[in-house]
């Protein structure tokens, strides 16, 4: 048991993540007519029109998609994890309708944003964009726009966020005809804050700093460091493009909090020492967040 459990932890993610996302497009999307981009996006279009479930239209659409990703992302664990996702996520968004009391509470919720396409929008982005993250970590996708936007990430290194306006621009821009432009604006907006807040769960919010130090005195920085901050400090083997001479360069990794103290440890050492100050998503390992688990 013990052997299969990282993978059924990631099914068990995949599904929770599903509902997430199934809740937020029928709680604030659909009610608020704002085309959530994607496969999904298409998926309201074709329901306005016709009244057909969207969840059946979302697990049609997705097929050939499916078979795209297969061939770019992974094989069969992509295709088994995002399949699994993409099931999930399409019942879901139909048979939550035939829960009573998801029903119940989701009309008060309706009733009570009723006319607020702002809330709307940001509400049902902050809630999807956590459910894309999770699905993420998982190891998976939710299909649709997603399956496209990792290609672009993976291939192009093209940011998430910038992936997904680029792959739902022509969703947007047919609720824009479908609806109305005040209603594709937001939903551009929405594309935009769901895949910062996906990043964020993805990525992990504890953004880090790294330092580069090029200085005459290493020894006692470093010893400074490692005293005041308790950071290890590792020495990296550099040469000056201009003189030629070798020279150690330092680097280290700080939370935000630690920067100006690092900046004044090594200004009262060497005043001329150069310095770069980079940032980093995450810091795994001793003196930060353990590595076992990721």
């Amino acid at each position: 048991m013990e052997k299969y459990w990282p993978y059924l932890k990631d099914y068990l993610v995949i599904a929770f993540a599903s509902l997430i996302q199934a809740a937020s497009l029928r709680i604030f999307f659909v009610p608020a007519n704002l085309a959530s981009g994607g496969v999904s996006g298409i998926a309201q279009l074709i329901n306005h029109f016709t009244g057909w479930p969207i969840g059946l239209m979302v697990l049609i659409g997705n097929i050939p998609l499916l078979l795209l990703g297969w061939r770019f992302l992974g094989g069969r664990r992509f295709a088994l994890r995002t399949a699994a996702a993409i099931v999930t996520y399409s019942l879901l968004t139909d048979l939550l309708l035939k829960i009573p009391i998801f029903t119940y509470y989701t009309n008060i919720l309706i009733n009570d944003l009723k006319g607020d396409i702002f809330l709307n929008s940001l509400y049902g982005a902050i809630i999807g964009g956590i459910g894309y993250g999770l699905v993420y970590r998982a190891r998976g996708t939710s299909g649709g726009s997603d399956i496209l936007a990792r290609i672009l990430n993976k291939w192009r290194g093209i940011p998430m966020t910038q992936s997904y306006l680029m792959v739902d621009t022509a969703v947007i821009l047919a609720a824009g005809f479908v609806f109305d432009w005040k209603h594709a604006l937001y939903a551009m907006i929405t594309l935009y804050v769901s895949g910062l807040v996906s990043e964020t769960v993805l990525e992990g919010g504890g953004t880090v700093r790294t330092a580069m130090i090029v200085t005459n005195n290493p020894k006692e920085v470093s010893a400074r460091v490692i005293e005041d901050l308790e950071r290890g400090v590792t020495y990296l083997e550099g040469r000056g493009a201009y003189t030629g001479n070798s020279r150690p360069v330092l680097y280290c990794v700080v939370s935000r909090a630690e920067v100006v103290t690092l900046k004044t440890i090594v200004n009262e050492i060497d005043p001329e020492a150069f310095m770069v100050i980079g940032v980093a998503h995450e810091a795994l390992g001793e003196g930060f967040r353990p590595l076992k688990g990721h």
